[in-house]
């Protein structure tokens, strides 16, 4: 009988959207300093166990990975990523307002803000 689990996240890449690459060039512009990048961490806390956490740096450190899209860099801890592989950084204006979000398969529950998760 064939194997029907399904697959695991199991690339150590963190994907950013054209739309959040977008919205990053513009936010560091406004910052004045073309050396930021956006920091993507996780932590424990927030509702629902684990929650994100966005700032702006100029600092890469020795555990981090990098990751690029238009020029833009995102950057994230490797204890993060343990938990990002395979997620997507987007960025999304709708009716309810604009933020960015994280669309991450590893993910088995979130709150209803999207701020915070289970894995």
């Amino acid at each position: 009988m064939p194997d029907t689990a399904l697959p695991v996240a199991t690339d150590r890449v963190l994907i950013v959207s054209e739309s959040a690459a977008k919205r990053v060039a513009h936010l560091i512009t406004l910052e004045g300093n073309p050396a930021l990048m956006l920091r993507l961490t996780v932590s424990g806390g927030g509702c629902s166990g684990f929650q994100y956490g966005f700032r702006f740096d100029a600092t890469v450190n020795d555990d981090d990975l990098v990751f690029e899209r238009d020029g833009v860099k995102v950057v994230t801890d490797d204890s993060s990523l343990d938990l990002l592989a395979g997620a997507t950084l987007d960025y999304v204006e709708d009716l309810m307002g604009a933020s960015f979000q994280i669309k991450n398969p590893n993910a088995t529950a979130s709150c209803g803000c999207g701020n915070s998760f289970a894995a």
